[in-house]
């Protein structure tokens, strides 16, 4: 199943500020637009953001709820991170590698939208540990109780 897009709604609280973060911040492209909700091109998979009236508060921390992107070039990982930097997002956490040494070994960092929207990037060192690497326990970094 390789000629599929993935889907993701999330709430905003204004679309103006939409289109500044995820357009001119992330170079994402803007599709169909209404005054409550805009589509937006990912790297190939369509985010909508939608207006809503209920109160945005932001995660204690980067759990439980995020989303974002996995590149399959380093390159490619590194360009979206010097674009963040250039364009001021808010990074909730800066680039790190996690787990050196190991087959599930990779590089990420946050960011977090005006509306509390956590957004992940990482790069693989190793690709079978995107969905495989079973034999290890290591999955994002431990949560405090």
């Amino acid at each position: 199943m390789n000629n599929v897009i993935f889907h993701l709604a999330f709430p905003v609280s204004d679309i103006a500020q939409t289109k500044q973060f995820y357009a001119e911040g992330l170079g994402c492209n803007i599709g169909r637009e209404t005054p409550s909700s805009v589509i937006l091109n990912l790297y190939g998979h369509q985010l909508v953001a939608h207006v809503t009236r209920e109160s945005l508060h932001p995660q204690k921390t980067i759990y439980p709820r995020h989303y974002g992107i996995i590149f399959q070039n380093e390159r490619d990982w590194e360009a979206l991170l010097e674009r963040a930097k250039t364009q001021k997002l808010h990074f909730r956490e800066t680039e790190k590698r996690r787990f050196i040494g190991s087959t599930v070994e990779h590089r990420t960092f946050f960011l977090e939208d005006p509306f509390y929207n956590v957004l992940e990037f990482k790069y693989y060192c190793h690709p079978e540990a995107i969905f495989g690497a079973r034999e290890f326990l290591e999955v994002g970094d431990p949560v405090e109780a």
